[in-house]
């Protein structure tokens, strides 16, 4: 068995956490054994437990040595090989003890189960279970029950309940607590099963036989990786923690957290527990590189369930179930993560305006395409209706990739995702029989109608470099993108000459990126928000890969290295790096950061001649294979 990592810190960071998940929810447990963050049954259902954006008042479940100093940080944990199977270990005076946390992959019931596990000597051990239904704002009513050898407690708030399962605990005021000893061999489980009030009580299942059940599923998933290169271990913890996001309904959580600071104290806090388009597309994309085409399937059925032809009416964001109001409010009785308000359920975004989605969109379903997914005569037509909505549509501002609060503006980066959608439209249009020279000359006449206006009215020639949006001076780190997508080659002297910019005018003085300048020159908030953010993981990786890309291999490598020694000990990243506090900060762990990391390590691997496994994708310009005709 690997030897487990040390966790770095002992504060109660957002790196201090991992993530387990079934794929329909996930928590996040702190290093000391304690869950801080639950929402069942779903991603975004109200939080059961909600200490990690106030206080302890606000639930928790915590199971860990009691000994002096309790709760005590973990002296190990890890991820049990290529699962998402996380273990503590704890090292006392009187023996050692391991604590197993998962949830199983079934969809017959929401569930964590935690085993505590005798390793040396004997152990006494406390468990802490603090429900606080409705984001910490409800006390629930707790009952009891026996079944045999195992003890019930349920914790009820109309109209949910949640049973625990295990040990007999002592109902106090504020909770529940049990206090018991483990000896070497020995183990204990517990698990925590959500069902509606007015349900019958759920079956009690063996936590041993679904902990094997759910580690053999992730391995069985992870086999099934393509990728072997130099980076297989990064990549595979990447894709694993990407899967733990993919609901089994096909839609794809951007995070599983709300509220987690961009700015440490300040308003930059968002909900991502939905599924965004452009993250989804993106995440199917990446994971479709690797192989798989399950996911990519799911989604797409989502897809067409949720929009369908029915462009017009298209969002950038939906609820896992097709959801279509997102309304934004904030719960004032949370104090927010170290005092980071408001915290927010909901997101505003989901009425915006954003060009670039159904180009991440038709790309996403060109990718898994090549990857071996069959072709569907439903996803032609809502691609071909999303073409006629991008063609309605992109001479229009709108509030950008980056979902700006402020003006809407005429963001280059939404313009050249509107070429994409167009020119990923007219690959498929070649491969189906049924396409007429006369609807592939009208859409490739739009393609190079929106390729001239973006580079005459987004470029600057005289610093020599394409900009935020049309006459603007500002620079954007999606502009990085450019010769990802394939709109220019990457020895183009504008593309060279952009990189170049964004490298000297958004790079910290780690050389990681910011997304792009959050003050002008007046010192004013363009994106119509108070305060600052920290370096954005995903432009950082983006640079790494147009280095690559422009032949400064080792300079990419270099600062791909850098970006990997941000992660955690379990291999999980945040949204940014705060460049001054030396922390990660924004929801967590974020697909966002994820896919380009793994995008990264694919094309640094190309670049160093590893044959890549199904990797027909991965051309020297960075467009996909089949895009350009």
């Amino acid at each position: 068995m690997p030897a487990l990592s040390a966790p770095h810190r002992s504060r109660s960071l957002i790196e201090d956490h991992g993530l387990i998940g079934s794929t329909a929810t996930g928590a996040l447990v702190r290093s000391d054994g304690t869950v801080n963050w639950l929402c069942l049954p779903r991603f975004d259902s109200p939080a059961v437990f909600a200490a990690l954006l106030g206080t302890e008042e606000h639930g928790f479940w915590r199971i860990g040595p009691a000994a002096a100093g309790f709760p005590l940080v973990a002296d190990r944990r890890r991820y049990r090989d290529a699962t998402m199977v996380l273990e503590h270990e704890w090292e006392t005076p009187t023996g050692s003890v391991r604590l197993i946390d998962f949830m199983p992959l079934d969809t017959t019931a929401a569930r964590i189960v935690r085993i505590v596990q005798g390793l040396t000597g004997t152990v006494e051990m406390t468990s802490l279970f603090r429900a606080r239904p409705g984001y910490g704002s409800a006390t629930p009513l707790f009952t009891r029950t026996e079944r045999g050898d195992t003890a019930r407690l349920c914790a009820t708030v109309l109209p949910d309940s949640y049973w625990l399962d295990g040990l007999h605990h002592t109902v106090t005021e504020d909770g529940a607590r049990a206090n018991f000893t483990v000896t070497a061999g020995e183990s204990v489980t517990f698990s925590l099963t959500w069902c509606p009030s007015f349900n019958p009580a759920p079956a009690i299942r063996s936590p041993r036989a679904a902990l094997t059940r759910a580690a053999a599923s992730w391995r069985e998933w992870a086999s099934r990786c393509t990728y072997q290169g130099h980076y297989r271990e990064e990549v595979l913890r990447s894709a694993l923690a990407l899967k733990s996001l993919c609901h089994p309904g096909g839609g794809i959580v951007a995070a599983p957290t709300t509220s987690l600071p961009e700015d440490i104290g300040g308003e930059r806090n968002w909900d991502y527990r939905y599924t965004w388009l452009r993250d989804a597309a993106l995440t199917i994309t990446t994971l479709a590189r690797l192989g798989y085409t399950d996911e990519a399937e799911a989604w797409r059925d989502w897809l067409l369930g949720t929009l369908g032809r029915d462009a017009d009416r298209l969002q950038i964001m939906y609820g896992l179930g097709g959801e279509r109001d997102l309304t934004e409010f904030e719960l004032d009785h949370l104090p927010g993560y170290e005092n980071s308000r408001p915290v927010r359920i909901g997101n505003g975004a989901a009425g915006q305006l954003q060009l670039d989605v159904p180009g991440e969109v038709a790309d996403a379903l060109l990718t898994a395409e090549n990857a071996g997914l069959h072709p569907s005569r439903d996803a032609d037509a809502m691609l071909h209706a999303l073409a006629r909505w991008t063609e309605d549509h992109w001479q229009n501002p709108d509030e950008g990739i980056w979902e700006v609060r402020g003006p809407r503006r005429h963001f280059v980066h939404s313009k050249v995702m509107a070429w994409v959608a167009i020119d990923r439209t007219i690959t498929f249009l070649r491969r189906r029989a049924t396409t007429t020279a006369d609807e592939l000359a009208h859409w490739e006449r739009l393609r190079e109608a929106i390729h001239a206006d973006v580079c005459a009215k987004g470029y600057d020639p005289e610093r020599n470099t394409f900009t935020q949006y049309y006459g603007g001076q500002e620079l954007d780190a999606s502009l990085l993108l450019i010769p990802q997508v394939g709109f220019l080659p990457p020895d183009d002297k504008r593309v060279i000459g952009t990189i170049e910019a964004i490298q000297r005018e958004l790079s910290t003085e780690d050389g990681f990126v910011l997304r792009y300048p959050t003050h002008d020159e007046t010192g004013s908030n363009v994106d119509g928000l108070s305060g600052h953010e920290g370096a954005f993981l995903a432009c950082s990786f983006w640079l790494a890969d147009d280095l690559a890309m422009i032949g400064r291999v080792q300079e990419a490598r270099d600062l791909f290295d850098r970006l990997l020694s941000l992660r955690n000990d379990l291999g999980l990243l945040a949204e940014e790096w705060d460049p001054h506090l030396k922390r990660q900060v924004g929801n967590f762990p974020q697909a966002f950061s994820h896919v380009p990391l793994i995008d990264t390590a694919l094309r640094l691997t190309a670049c160093g001649g590893v044959h890549l496994p199904g990797q027909r994708d991965r051309l020297p310009t960075g467009a996909l294979a089949g895009t350009r005709s």
